[in-house]
């Protein structure tokens, strides 16, 4: 304990290590209605830190080629010891950390916490969801199962509609005219590389923006809950009197984490294939078609949009300009308020849009 002690001493003496700890730490000040959907932020950092772990872990034996691919996975999931547990882990991880993103978004959107001076929070965190997607959609095909295989080719086929363009952009999707080879090699340097380091780039500018402008306080409970922020100039929302981070809520964020663990472990143990269809067990073949294969079921609203419309363009259309909206909701929706009972047109759109998501998703996977 001595030892320890010197060598704290020795390093604070250099850098200030306990000053810093204070200011960060118990100095945070955080508002003390603050409520459990804040920890979601911590939940997903630490879903993010389990993928990466199981994704390096994987790589020890994962081959990325077309003849070799489905035949690591196997061997992975067969004769690697707790192989099986480390796949299913960054199968199980990557659908829960979706699901964990969308509730921290909703909870961003009805809590009104993207409004001035957060657009650029709001902002980055938007790209991170569609990261997100990405990372998700190019892990999809690495199994080379019959699933990935076609629920890519169909993924990939979709960009083929926009006008101009769309045929090249099939092509550099693909690297070639036919999903194959080249595009596990693309999807797989976009998997572990490219994407990853592009998601762990915005979360750090998105603590960034979260420190530089302090934590929303919470509408709920409150007489004044218009935006505080209304002036020309920098604002930085401090908490005075409020509850410190450490260690008030650093226990409420690690309660939250263990939730979350508990619901994962729920899933892992006891319904582990949950989010495995029958395709996902079959080698791909490019020469034998499933009769129903369907994406995640993140994507699903999205593939029965396109199911709707006769012709592609249109769905694809919509999906962006859907999403383009909800990019610039900050610039949009601009006024004070950010209780969502007092902001009636607001919550009619976002539960109406919530419900048509919803839907959608429900009708893709029975259709």
């Amino acid at each position: 304990m001595t030892l320890l002690k010197k060598i704290a001493d020795w390093i604070d003496l250099r850098i200030g290590a306990r000053e810093i700890l204070k200011k960060e730490l118990t100095g945070y000040l955080l508002p003390r209605n603050i409520n459990a959907w804040y920890s979601l932020g911590s939940v997903l950092l630490f879903a993010f830190a389990l993928q990466v772990l199981s994704g390096i872990l994987l790589l020890i034996y994962y081959v990325p080629d077309a003849d070799k691919a489905f035949k690591s996975v196997s061997h992975i999931m067969n004769e690697v010891p707790f192989g099986w547990l480390i796949r299913m882990c960054h199968a199980v991880g990557s659908n829960m950390m979706v699901l964990a993103l969308l509730l921290h978004m909703l909870s961003v959107l009805f809590m009104g916490s993207y409004k001035r001076p957060r657009e650029l929070n709001w902002l980055t965190g938007f790209i991170l969801f569609t990261l997100v997607q990405g990372i998700s959609l190019t892990g999809y095909l690495l199994p080379w199962s019959q699933l990935s295989f076609w629920a890519t080719t169909v993924a990939t086929n979709s960009a083929n509609a926009i006008p101009v363009i769309g045929p090249y952009l099939v092509e550099f999707l693909r690297g070639g005219v036919l999903v194959g080879p080249p595009t596990l090699g693309r999807f797989f340097a976009l998997h572990v590389a490219v994407i990853p380091a592009g998601i762990a780039a915005l979360i750090g500018a998105h603590l960034f923006l979260l420190k530089r402008t302090g934590v929303s306080t919470p509408p709920f409970g409150q007489k004044q809950t218009s935006n505080p922020c209304q002036g020309d100039s920098y604002h930085y929302e401090d908490h005075p009197g409020g509850i410190p981070f450490f260690p008030d809520y650093a226990l409420e964020d690690l309660r939250a984490i263990a939730i979350y663990m508990a619901c994962f472990l729920a899933v892992l143990f006891f319904d582990p294939y949950l989010f495995f269809p029958k395709d996902a067990f079959i080698p791909a073949n490019p020469f034998v078609t499933p009769a129903h294969i369907k994406p995640e079921w993140y994507f699903l609203a999205n593939y029965q949009t396109l199911k709707i419309f006769p012709n592609e363009l249109i769905g694809l259309s919509l999906q962006g300009a859907a999403m383009t909206f909800l990019a610039l909701l900050p610039f949009i929706d601009r006024g004070p308020e950010r209780h969502p009972l007092k902001r009636p047109l607001f919550l009619a759109c976002s539960v109406g849009g919530l419900l048509l998501w919803i839907g959608l998703s429900i009708w893709g996977h029975f259709s």
